[in-house]
């Protein structure tokens, strides 16, 4: 299985997640053309040469009418030159006068609330619908606007949530914004060119201490990257500054499957993304791709046996587990005891779901007790896809991995348009695949 892992020791951010992927692919100069040929509003794109500790990677420039994003820890004593790009609501390219200056370099740009005066050239602001329509005008594929308009409802959906405000009042810097559109937009191209079947990626070290803003200083993590990282193993690490962006954390999050440590796997090709602030530490993304077993995930069975319910009772208990996350339901015609026919009822779910569930087979049965035993399963990584018929739009089920692809038309969908036209269910799903012949 092609898989992609990403090391995040050093946090994440949209620029070290561009170069690591960038270094992957066979020709850089072609992504740059690429970017630049986009002609997003004042920005241009560069990689360069970058070395930390002694390890070369690259650096991805990203200006914006010739300004590099900076930004400012609070914390720090000492030249950080380490560029972020934040998400927050405001460009975190601070022209403050402070007593000891930082320049920091992670690509981070937070973008902290709708109603600041900023020291810069600059003071557009642009909501999340003007994003979306930027994105929609580009000259990128299908599935990269989709991508990248999912990362950005990902961060819009964090800040409303820090300013109290509907996601439709949110609104962020036309500098800032720009330059994160580069990253996210460039992110969603290497994943596309790259196209591999898992990403997976190790938990996000995000820094400590506190980062200017517009609002003043806030913790580290900022406020939204903390309600994006949400539900991903996260840490702080030893370093005091900001390391993860709302803008590395939602693009983490929108395209890694799992996290944890690096699965078994034939590494092809490492890339390393620098930012420009210097550790004892390397400062980088280090993404690895290459091929991995098929990818398994742990799954919960609880089973029970049933011989004193009706067929409607144990049908209503079956739509109760389904309705509250059951991966699966199913029952098996067994003999037990006394040489009575019974039932036994099974349950697939995730482990922290299994006792939510175990629960409910309880209240909806009458067992005494549920079995429990946890598995493991392999799985090929799946999306829904939509396309137009003659009879009218189908929603297709896609799963890839583990050397095979398969697609399968849901049922419901068929069902409804062969009732519409008054055709047969076979007819309808013959219309799907001459469309899905077409588009190979």
């Amino acid at each position: 299985m092609k898989t992609l892992y990403l090391e995040c020791n050093m946090g994440a951010a949209g620029d070290m997640l561009t170069a690591a992927l960038l270094e992957l692919t066979e020709d850089k100069q072609a992504f740059i053309d690429q970017m630049n040929s986009l002609w997003l509003p004042g920005v241009h794109v560069d990689c360069e040469p970058s070395v930390k500790c002694g390890i070369t990677g690259t650096h991805m420039r990203v200006t914006v009418d010739g300004v590099e994003e900076e930004s400012l820890d609070a914390d720090s004593h000492h030249d950080h030159d380490h560029h972020h790009e934040h998400e927050h609501e405001h460009d975190h390219h601070h022209e403050h006068e402070h007593e000891h200056e930082h320049h920091h370099e992670h690509e981070h740009e937070h973008e902290h609330g709708p109603d600041h005066d900023h020291d810069h050239d600059h003071h557009f602001h642009t909501s999340l619908k003007d994003i979306n329509k930027l994105i929609d005008s580009l000259d990128v594929s299908t599935r990269v606007k989709a991508d990248a308009k999912a990362v950005y409802a990902l961060i819009a959906d964090a800040e409303s949530k820090v300013h109290g405000r509907p996601v439709t009042k949110i609104h962020f810097h036309e500098v800032g914004t720009m330059d994160a559109v580069a990253d996210v937009i460039g992110v969603c191209i290497l994943m596309e060119i790259l196209s591999p079947d898992q990403v997976l990626a190790s938990p996000v070290v995000t820094g400590s201490g506190h980062v200017h803003c517009a609002h003043g200083i806030l913790p580290v993590p900022a406020p939204a990257t903390a309600l994006i990282l949400q539900g991903i193993p996260s840490l702080a690490g030893p370093v005091k500054g900001e390391l993860c962006t709302p803008t590395g954390a939602a693009l983490l999050k929108h395209f890694v499957s799992a996290f944890g440590e690096r699965p078994v796997m034939t590494v092809k090709a490492i890339g390393y993304g620098m930012g420009k602030k210097d550790f004892e530490q390397a400062n980088c993304v280090r993404a690895f791709l290459g091929e991995s077993e098929a990818r398994r995930e742990p799954v919960v069975r609880l089973d029970c046996n049933l011989d004193d319910m009706t067929g409607e009772e144990i049908g209503f208990a079956m739509e109760q587990l389904f309705a509250a996350g059951a991966f699966d339901v199913y029952t098996t015609t067994i003999g037990m005891k006394k040489s009575r026919p019974g039932i036994l009822l099974s349950v697939i779910c995730s482990p922290d779901n299994a006792d939510k569930l175990a629960g409910l087979v309880m209240k909806h049965t009458t067992t005494l007790g549920v079995r429990r035993q946890d598995l493991k399963r392999y799985i090929l990584k799946r999306e829904i896809r939509t396309v137009r018929t003659e009879y009218g739009e189908v929603r297709i089920k896609v799963a890839s991995g583990m050397g095979v692809e398969k697609a399968k038309a849901e049922y419901e969908d068929l069902a409804a348009l062969a009732r519409e036209h008054g055709v047969p269910l076979k007819t309808v799903r013959e219309a799907v695949q001459k469309v899905l012949l077409e588009e190979e």
